[in-house]
C-alpha cells in the first residue's frame, strides 16, 4: 500500500515541479523575447494580459499550463517504473533521483536550444510559422528553439531517469545475491 502512496505522490510532485519549471522557464524566455508571447503564446492560449494582471503574470500562467501535463507524464512513467522496488523507501529515493535527472536534463537541453537558436537557426532560418510584424525575429527564433529543446530534454530526461531507476534496481538485486 505504501508503494501506491509513493506512486501517487510522485505524480502530484512531478506535476507541481513541471508547472514551476514552466513558470520559471517562461519568465526567462519572456525576458529574451516578449514577442514570442505577445504575438504567439497569448493567441495560442487565447489569453489577454489584463485578465491576469499584466504580462509577467500571464506568462507565468501560460508557463504552468504549458508544462503541468509533462509533469503528469513524468510522474506516471517514473512512478510505474519505481514499482519494480519492493521497499517503498528505496522506491521513493530512486524516483526522487529520477525526477532530478529529468529536470536537469530539460534545463541542459534548454541551454543547448538557446545556443542552437542563437548560433545556428538565426543564421540559417527556420521553417516554422513566424508572426507578421516581428520587431526582433532573431530573439523570437531563439526562444522558439529554447522551448522546443526543453520539451525534447524532458523526454530524454525521462528515458535517462527510467534507465537510472532500472539500473538502481539491478544493482540492489546484484548486491543482495552476493
Amino acid at each position: 500500500m505504501r508503494r501506491f502512496g509513493v506512486f501517487t505522490a510522485t505524480i502530484f510532485t512531478a506535476i507541481i515541479l513541471a508547472g514551476l519549471y514552466g513558470i520559471i522557464h517562461d519568465q526567462i524566455t519572456y525576458s529574451i523575447s516578449p514577442e514570442y508571447f505577445t504575438k504567439f503564446k497569448y493567441q495560442q492560449f487565447g489569453f489577454e494580459p489584463s485578465w491576469f494582471g499584466g504580462h509577467r503574470q500571464t506568462v507565468a500562467f501560460i508557463g504552468f499550463l504549458a508544462t503541468w501535463w509533462m509533469g503528469l507524464f513524468i510522474g506516471v512513467l517514473l512512478g510505474l517504473t519505481g514499482l519494480i522496488f519492493s521497499n517503498y523507501k528505496v522506491m521513493q529515493k530512486a524516483i526522487a533521483n529520477g525526477i532530478r535527472i529529468t529536470f536537469i536534463t530539460a534545463v541542459l537541453f534548454s541551454l543547448v536550444g538557446f545556443f542552437w537558436g542563437k548560433y545556428h537557426l538565426i543564421n540559417t532560418g527556420v521553417d516554422w510559422w513566424l508572426p507578421d510584424g516581428l520587431i526582433n525575429k532573431n530573439q523570437f527564433i531563439i526562444v522558439g528553439s529554447i522551448h522546443n529543446f526543453s520539451y525534447l530534454g524532458g523526454i530524454v530526461g525521462i528515458l535517462f531517469a527510467i534507465i537510472y531507476i532500472i539500473r538502481r534496481r539491478l544493482l540492489i538485486s546484484k548486491n543482495s545475491t552476493n
